[in-house]
């Protein structure tokens, strides 16, 4: 069960990030399973090792899928991470593992990732008795939850939240209105948007950028349509403006597209088109790949940096 190869196109990447932030949108289940897919989901908890040694060393939980496994599904997921040595945040065993801000000290900066959802699956709720099992999104409890993070002694924040609508790639309304009204605040610097399956737009908000979705890192739809194929990795250069004080000063969208054939495989689109290995039909197909979501990336007018291919 190594999931090393799956993730190998994108290791160079990753690994030579400062901090690589993951978003893990299923539970995982025991070692050895069971495993379920769609519509309530269970990994492989060795998808685990196969994030960490890629260079990811935080991962965001909350999605509409954190309850699929109920309450056993949360725990396992969260000592999964522990164990993997990740750092994570949006699910929690305990409340007082919740109120707790995940914050985190690299390279000599302290960050803190936080991670929320719109909500959960159709038919699911969380135990009257454990509503902190998930962090489910209201703005001004993620506005507290920033400043509790600075408190903590965060210099930069960044949010990640599962929300917008599935296979559409433009923001909602309701996407726009909750960046405007986070980034807003002094306590986050960036927002990083999970769950539509597509890429959506970069844009930049008093200052600071939201990324409205950042498509499939890793997926086999039933269905694999080629937009539900395509990702795209936001780099972000954060810079130091005066002592503690950090700013997003550079943003960068690396395109990324899923090979299902003969193996699932994550694909570094600009390198890979920069190679000269590849046959007319990939090249196509990969070209493709890369112009829509460039195209989708600056929709809504955002200057966003793409390696060149």
């Amino acid at each position: 069960m190594d999931f090393g190869p799956i993730f190998a196109g994108v290791k160079p990447v990753v690994s030579a990030a400062d901090l690589g932030i993951c978003h893990l949108e299923t539970p995982v289940s025991a070692p050895n399973g069971p495993y379920v897919g769609w519509p309530r989901f269970s990994a492989p908890p060795q998808v685990l090792t196969g994030v960490r040694e890629t260079g990811f060393d935080d991962c965001s939980t909350a999605s509409n899928h954190s309850y699929d496994d109920g309450v056993a599904g949360v725990d396992r997921t969260v000592n999964a991470l522990d164990r993997a040595g990740l750092h994570h945040s949006g699910t929690a065993e305990t409340a007082r593992q919740a109120a707790t801000p995940n914050v985190f000290t690299m390279h000599g900066v302290t960050v803190a990732e936080l991670s929320y959802t719109f909500g959960l699956n159709s038919g699911l709720s969380l135990p009257a008795d454990k509503p902190w099992l998930v962090n489910v999104t209201e703005v001004d409890k993620v506005l507290a939850a920033a400043h509790s993070a600075r408190e903590a002694g965060a210099q930069i924040v960044v949010l990640s939240l599962h929300w917008g609508t599935e296979y559409q790639e433009a923001p909602t309304a309701l996407q726009v209105s909750q960046a405007r009204a986070l980034l807003a605040s002094p306590d986050v610097d960036l927002i990083l948007g999970c769950h539509v399956h597509v890429v959506q737009p970069f844009e930049k908000i008093n200052g600071k950028w939201v990324v409205y979705g950042m498509g499939n890192e890793i997926a086999r739809h039933e269905d694999p349509i080629d937009a539900s194929r395509e990702g795209v990795m936001p780099r972000v250069t954060f810079t130091e403006v005066a002592p503690g004080h950090w700013k997003a000063t550079a943003v960068q969208a690396i395109p990324t597209w899923v090979d299902i054939s003969p193996k699932i495989r994550l694909v570094d689109l600009a390198g890979a088109l920069a190679s000269s290995n590849l046959d007319a039909a990939t090249r196509t197909t990969y070209r493709t790949a890369y112009d829509r979501i460039v195209t989708a990336v600056r929709s809504r007018g955002a200057t966003v940096g793409v390696p060149v291919s």
